[in-house]
Order: structure tokens, then C-alpha cells, then sequence
């Protein structure tokens, strides 16, 4: 039988899983079908609504409203679900939305992921692990977000794009087109490229060659002044040496929407 500790105040309804160690504090809502890994805690006036699945050791701040309805008026009810990873912080009044039936069914947040004081996840987003997404900042529906990906204060991502792994976007960057791995972006009305994430990169341990490799692909990309299609076949050269350069092309190659350029 599980251990959990649940505030007096707090309503659980029949058929919420709650795992070993899982505290729910005061004033909380806890739905049925919604299940609760080991170790999450949940502070004051958080609400969960299922179908949605946590993993172990998440922290949940005040007022939290997580696994809600999609904010999508073609939502007809249908069965549709959130699934959270491991040890995930979600600061105060974050929101993160169920999916859509007609945009796979599922949001997705992994592991270790840092969300701060209002962020907001919409439906069918995709979110990797190891990423810190700062006040305020914001994913339109269906967004895809890899891994190490840092969104500053006040960015809005646009619905159905794509931010490659260890990007950075600056603080209140509109972005609506997808943004390479790597790449930073500044605001400039809508954001704009403005490098490599290359201090990022030095404290995850890439080396100096190959930073210098994802430098020689920006400037393929975003300096030398040519076409797409010009800078994709120099891209080709150098991802013949560089793994990561391999990693932008397929990016590139793989999406729907304009690069941001």
C-alpha cells in the first residue's frame, strides 16, 4: 500500500494512483486516472487532471494546473492524455494541456527539466530533457523541443514549430519558424539566429574542434549569403567530419515549416 501523504484539504478522487513517498499539499485536486510516481510532491493548490501519468520525484510548486483540456475548439472530448518523465520541476503556476485527438493524442515532457514561474506547454507539445524554460515562456501547440534546449524570460514558440537540441533563445524572442540545434536566437521583432549556443555547449563538454565544426555550419547557414539549397550542400561537406553538423542537417531536412532564417 502506498505511503503517500495527503493534505486533509486536498480531494483525491477513486482512481488516482498515488506511489510511495508522494506528498499532496493543501487545498490540491488529484483526478481519477491520473497516476503519480514515487517521491512527487505537490505543493498548495495544484490541480491534476487525467488521463495524465507522472514519473517519480517531480516537484510541483503552488498552483499548478497540469494535464487540463486542450486550448483547441476542434477538442470534442475524446480520450487524450499527458505523460511527465522523472524529476521535473514545475515552479508556480505553470500549465501544461492534454493533447488533441487529431495531433497524435499525447503531450510529452521528459526528464529533468527545469519549468519556471508561469510557463505553459500546450497540447501535443513535444519536450526532451534537460531543458529550462524560463518565466513566462510559452509553446503554442504542437511544438517539438530536444534536449538541452533553454527558452529565456517571454518567449512564445508558434504552433508546430521545432527547436533543435541546445539551442538558446533570448529573452522575449518571438520565434515562428525552426531553429537549428546549436543556434542562438535574439529578439528582433520576430527572434533572429544570432550565433552558436557555444557557452552552452562548453559547459555540456563539447570540445574546441567540435565547437569549431557547429561554428563552420552557422556561417554556412546564416553568413555566407546564399540560398538554402547552396547552404545545405555545404553543410553536407563539413557533416562528413562532425557528427553534430550530421545532427543539424537531419534537422533540417526532417521539417515542415521555414527555417528560421
Amino acid at each position: 500500500m502506498s505511503d503517500a501523504q495527503v493534505h486533509p484539504s486536498a480531494v483525491v478522487e477513486a482512481g488516482a494512483r498515488l506511489g510511495e513517498g508522494v506528498r499532496v499539499g493543501p487545498f490540491c485536486y488529484i483526478g481519477a486516472d491520473v497516476e503519480v510516481g514515487d517521491g512527487t510532491t505537490f505543493g498548495p493548490h495544484c490541480s491534476v487532471h487525467g488521463p495524465t501519468r507522472i514519473g517519480r520525484d517531480n516537484r510541483f510548486a503552488g498552483h499548478c494546473a497540469i494535464g487540463g483540456e486542450p486550448q483547441d475548439k476542434k477538442y470534442g472530448g475524446e480520450r487524450v492524455e499527458l505523460h511527465i518523465g522523472d524529476r521535473n520541476v514545475f515552479r508556480e503556476f505553470c500549465t501544461v494541456n492534454r493533447g488533441t485527438g487529431n495531433g497524435g493524442g499525447v503531450t510529452r515532457i521528459g526528464d529533468d527539466n527545469w519549468l519556471l514561474a508561469y510557463t505553459h506547454v500546450a497540447h501535443d507539445c513535444q519536450v526532451g530533457s534537460h531543458c529550462v524554460f524560463s518565466n513566462n515562456a510559452t509553446l503554442a501547440g504542437h511544438v517539438t523541443v530536444h534536449d538541452h534546449v533553454i527558452l529565456s524570460g517571454f518567449v512564445g514558440v508558434h504552433q508546430f514549430c521545432r527547436i533543435g537540441a541546445h539551442a538558446f533563445i533570448g529573452m522575449g524572442a518571438f520565434v515562428n519558424g525552426d531553429v537549428p540545434p546549436f543556434v542562438m536566437v535574439a529578439q528582433d521583432g520576430y527572434g533572429r539566429p544570432r550565433g552558436i549556443n557555444a557557452e552552452g555547449l562548453k559547459r555540456r563538454g563539447f570540445d574546441a574542434d567540435r565547437i569549431a565544426a557547429i561554428k563552420r555550419a552557422y556561417r554556412a547557414l546564416y553568413v555566407s549569403g546564399g540560398s538554402l539549397d547552396e547552404a545545405r550542400a555545404r553543410l553536407v561537406e563539413i557533416a562528413g567530419d562532425s557528427a553534430d553538423v550530421r545532427a543539424l542537417l537531419e534537422f533540417i531536412d526532417s521539417g515542415d515549416r521555414p527555417l528560421l532564417r
